[in-house]
């Protein structure tokens, strides 16, 4: 398949600190990727980045197999940013033709306000409309070019639950014509349901790309929780599929890759009050694997010293 997005070892530094640390990555066309990190993790860096908004201070990303800028002027690209005002006194119409104008192979207005769901809003004044309105507006304006790549950073930030659904509809409407989708969200369950990769990045590094489901499997498929009732938790570590032991009070939270043979384990220690078997989510892995990356950090410093991490806005890393 034809790479759409490419990085190899791109950095960033900001002063001493790495936003994007040797960053390899590479997108094919018509795939969804969500971006996930922490804030202050190098996402938004990364994007601008990709966008030609900013330039790595080594590495190369490359867009089409040319420069980002490059992409950017052939009108390849579509992009949905964080910040971003509608212009005051026009309708959604008004706005969404005066963009398509600026590219060379626009899709039709009525096809863009289509997709994005703002067919009933055509007329309205775009600086009068609803949070959720104006999103669908930005991402109409992301489209309307018809671009076969679109960044959408942060695109459901501050929706509601319907209009996040009705954002997600549309945005598989366009991915399926088979365009290229690269988004962050701080909302999980959103990349676990509408990617096809997740990328984990912290301080500035991959720390896992594949799918959901692969990701969810390879730091422990389901977590084993049971009541202690004041048994020893020496050997827990230990015991047939467990990736990590986390106790809570008089309970105890096992990550298991097999957790039938965990719990068979347990039914010999006779450590099975309170049983609850569960799958991990998402959320469960994007955790694991920051909250690693930070021990493996921890461990690299030299004895009595802990790293402090830089507290940066998120925009600005």
């Amino acid at each position: 398949m034809t790479t759409t997005v490419s990085f190899t070892r791109a950095v960033k530094t900001f002063g001493a600190v790495r936003a994007v640390d040797e960053v390899n990555l590479e997108i094919r066309r018509g795939e969804s990727v969500a971006l996930l990190g922490r804030n202050g993790a190098g996402k938004s860096t990364s994007i601008s980045l990709l966008l030609g908004l900013d330039s790595p201070d080594s590495g190369e990303v490359r867009l089409f197999g040319g420069t980002p800028q490059e992409a950017v002027r052939a009108g390849k690209v579509g992009a949905m940013l964080q910040d971003g005002r509608p212009i005051p006194r026009v309708t959604v119409r008004e706005l969404l033709t005066f963009v398509a104008r600026t590219y060379p192979a626009p899709l039709p207005v009525a096809e863009a306000m289509e997709l994005a769901g703002l067919t009933g809003f055509a007329d309205r004044r775009a600086d009068r409309l609803s949070g959720g309105q104006a999103q669908r507006v930005r991402f109409a304006v992301a489209l309307v070019g018809n671009p076969e790549l679109v960044v959408l950073d942060e695109p459901t930030a501050a929706l509601d639950v319907e209009a996040r659904r009705a954002f997600w509809d549309s945005m598989r409407a366009y991915a399926a014509r088979g365009n290229t989708v690269l988004f962050s969200t701080h909302y999980l369950e959103e990349a676990d349901e509408n990617a096809d990769r997740i990328v984990v990045i912290d301080r500035g590094r991959i720390v896992a790309d594949d799918s959901g489901e692969h990701i969810k499997r390879a730091v422990g498929g389901n977590l084993v929780a049971f009541d202690l009732a004041g048994a020893a938790t020496e050997g827990l570590r230990q015991l047939p599929g467990v990736v990590s032991v986390e106790i809570r009070g008089d309970r105890a939270h096992l990550r298991s890759s097999d957790s039938d043979a965990t719990v068979v384990a347990l039914a010999e220690r006779r450590m099975i009050r309170g049983l609850e078997v569960t799958a991990a989510s998402l959320e469960d892995a994007f955790l694991s694997l920051t909250s690693r990356n930070a021990d493996a950090d921890a461990d690299a410093a030299p004895a009595g010293f802990l790293p402090t991490p830089t507290v940066l806005k998120e925009e600005n890393v």
